[in-house]
């Protein structure tokens, strides 16, 4: 009996390495077997456009990685260390800047930024001239600081994760032994959030590195992503845009490597211990510092998210602070015009899709790894979490390629034609990640004791699951599946890539479009954008309570 419930285990989890080895590891092969090509390398290193590209990328990776790293460490110490009225709110108000994708939040930028905008606006009434932020000149820091206003979360989550990890024990006696607070911090604190930094600096530097949406909107096309997105007209007559999907790749993984590299694996302790203190009380004016700089960053971050709103409801919004008036009508326009409920209902097609891959993929590689501890289920679950480290970009180019190269994919998975599957599986893959690290903090918290009390008295491996193990872990299974939805419902790379034609628009594809039309086409877009931003909103809040502190383990590698 025991040998047979192994024998499954084992075939779930072969199912699983063969999914993962056909839609991720696949494309990512197809990729670099055409790009592979000395000649094709070598033309992209020769010509002057592409290395610029490469250049601006890494220039953002490394501006973007940098100030997000300033802002999520305050954030995190004063999380961490002091005690202050609505503190437990604190957590909610740093997923603000998550409940809109930068592609997105991009047009409320654009708002404040532009040269009749809010910022140029205000100038102006102070006597000062107005400044082109969106002009060549300034156009690369408009991106890098509307990338840090989204991205400052995933990092700020990790660096309170591993704080909370820190046994304080160790900070009193380095106090007791006469040691300064910098010293202390250098010395004990730094080295023990190494763990985080990594887990969170990783992930913002490849972000950042291979982000489409946000440098398109800006107009901002010097980048590796925007050249590999424009190339895809000319795949068939120029077979550049592999080698440079192939480059990005290997851009990206010697920067995960060389974050990693720089900050070491973290070997010392950092569990709590039981004599742990909790943060420092503050009173009188003092107490109310912490709120007011998570208020004021919260702000910052959320600035895009008001701008878009107020854009999407004024009758006029030119040279102004605030809107002359407010309207319904680019809300009434956004419902009738050809793009808008078609999209939304494509991607509902497709995020659902994606949702249920993900959850179970997800929970089969948790239970492999977590539960079952079944040999090869580490290699599992490292590839599992490979898509937080290859660009979105790559996978969306890959499957593409698949589409060109093999009868069978064109035939299953046909851009052209068809793409529920391409896109479902494309949005899967890409989510797969949360999934995975949300059901697994469900069953490291749940014992084993009742699923062992199960198999004693002579239930299945399969009825314990049903009965005992996924009843436990469903707020973690809803957290990971809820993630994996609603991310999909706003993915930028495979949307942008994958749908070709306009009756398959998801719903940012049908933004971008909606976007580049000459007078009210920006107004309407932010209407939809509108819609977008509150329904994410609802989604995180949701996982936030589900999860509380824990939700920072959605994003480590």
């Amino acid at each position: 009996m025991m040998k047979l419930r192994r024998t499954g285990e084992y075939f779930i989890l072969a199912l699983i390495a063969a999914f993962l080895g056909v839609f991720l590891l696949l494309p990512i092969f197809t990729v670099i077997g055409v790009g592979c090509d000395w000649k094709l390398i070598c033309e992209v290193f020769r010509n002057p456009i592409y290395v610029q590209g490469l250049i601006n990328s890494l220039k953002i990776a490394v501006t973007t990685t940098l100030i997000v790293f300033v802002m999520s460490l305050a954030l995190a110490l004063l999380y961490d260390r002091f005690e202050f009225p609505g503190k437990e709110w604190c957590g909610l108000l740093m997923l603000v800047p998550m409940i809109l994708p930068p592609f997105v939040g991009a047009l409320g930028f654009q708002q404040i930024l532009g040269h009749y905008g809010i910022l140029n606006t205000l100038l102006v009434k102070l006597g000062f001239s107005r400044v082109d932020f969106l002009g060549s000149e300034y156009k690369f820091w408009s991106v890098c600081a509307i990338e840090a206003l989204h991205l400052y979360p995933i990092f700020y989550l990790n660096l309170v994760t591993s704080l909370g990890n820190m046994d304080p024990a160790l900070d009193e006696a380095a106090a007791n032994l006469g040691a300064g607070r910098w010293k202390r911090f250098v010395t004990i604190k730094l080295p023990l959030l190494k763990s985080g930094i990594l887990a969170g600096g990783s992930i913002v530097l490849v972000w950042s590195f291979t982000e489409l949406g946000t440098p398109l909107m800006f107009g901002y096309t010097r980048t590796t992503a925007v050249q590999i997105l424009n190339g895809l007209t000319e795949l068939e007559s120029n077979p550049v845009p592999y080698a440079l999907v192939l480059v990005m790749l290997v851009f990206s993984a010697a920067l995960y490597a060389f974050s990693k590299l720089v900050l070491g694996r973290n070997t010392a302790a950092s569990g709590k211990g039981t004599m742990g203190s909790r943060g420092v009380v503050l009173s009188g004016t003092a107490r109310f510092i912490p709120p007011v700089v998570f208020g004021i960053v919260t702000f910052c971050a959320a600035l895009p998210h008001l701008a878009l709103m107020f854009s999407a409801f004024s009758k006029r919004y030119y040279g102004t602070v605030l809107p002359e008036g407010f309207t319904l009508e680019y809300f009434e326009e956004a419902l009738s015009n050809s793009l808008v409920l078609p999209s939304i209902v494509n991607s509902l097609r497709y995020s659902l899709l994606a949702m249920v891959i993900a959850t179970l993929c997800g929970l089969a590689v948790a239970l492999a790894s977590v539960r079952w501890k079944l040999r090869f289920s580490a290699a599992a679950d490292v590839l599992a979490m490979l898509p937080l480290a290859v660009p979105g970009v790559v996978v969306a180019f890959g499957f593409l390629s698949m589409s060109v190269r093999y009868d069978w994919a064109a035939k299953c998975f046909n851009p052209v034609e068809n793409p529920l599957w391409l896109l479902g599986i494309a949005y899967a893959v890409r989510r797969i990640p949360y999934v995975v690290r949300s059901v697994s903090s469900g069953l490291e918290q749940t014992p084993e004791e009742l699923e062992n009390a199960a198999k004693n008295f002579g239930a299945g491996p399969f009825k314990i699951l049903a009965k005992i193990t996924i009843p436990l872990i469903a707020a973690n299974m809803l957290v990971g599946g809820l993630f994996a939805f609603s991310f999909s419902m706003l993915e930028v790379s495979d949307s942008l890539i994958l749908a070709q034609k306009a009756q398959f628009y998801p719903i940012t594809k049908a933004l971008y479009d909606l976007s580049q039309i000459l007078g009210a086409g920006s107004s309407i877009a932010c209407a939809f954008g509108v819609w977008a931003m509150l329904f994410l909103a609802a989604t995180l809040a949701a996982a936030g309570i589900l999860l509380g502190k824990k939700i920072g383990a959605i994003f480590k590698f």
